[in-house]
């Protein structure tokens, strides 16, 4: 595959996790709620878990952003579902690395996150794509 056919594929999944969000909505008991924004562009995020056990068993957004934003949030979600929180804070370092042009190395049960990759081409997006995972990594440390 090309590298023009390879960003038309990354942008169509992209496109897709916007406007068919997976896991959206809130968890009226969570045990954990972290909600965050990113001033640069307004993109907003609330993010709830139910962590039982060390393991994530159910994680929902809400929020207002950007199409980079929210299907990051949506992508995150799909991928951090049923992992121990130890291996969703791994994820996160990887798609912060991934971001930074850092060394990284993503696999299969990240699901469609490598989609992103070409954002860190674009200083000005990267909070954008990273504004979820900084809440993530952000609700673990509160909570230990």
């Amino acid at each position: 595959m090309n590298f023009n056919n390879l960003n038309q594929l990354y942008r169509s999944v992209i496109m897709d996790h916007y406007k068919n969000p997976r896991n959206k909505g809130v968890i009226e008991d969570g045990s954990m709620t972290v909600e965050m924004n990113n001033p640069t562009c307004g993109d907003e995020i609330q993010l709830t878990l139910n962590v039982e056990a060390g393991i994530i068993k159910d994680v929902k957004f809400q929020g207002e952003g950007c199409s980079i934003s929210m299907s990051s949030a949506s992508m995150m979600t799909e991928a951090i579902m049923n992992q121990p929180a130890d291996r969703a804070l791994e994820m996160a370092a990887e798609f912060s690395n991934m971001m930074l042009g850092e060394d990284f190395h993503i696999t299969e049960d990240m699901g469609d996150i490598e989609a992103l990759q070409g954002v860190s081409q674009f200083p000005a997006r990267i909070k954008c794509a990273t504004l979820t995972w900084k809440a993530l990594e952000k609700g673990f440390k509160e909570s230990e």
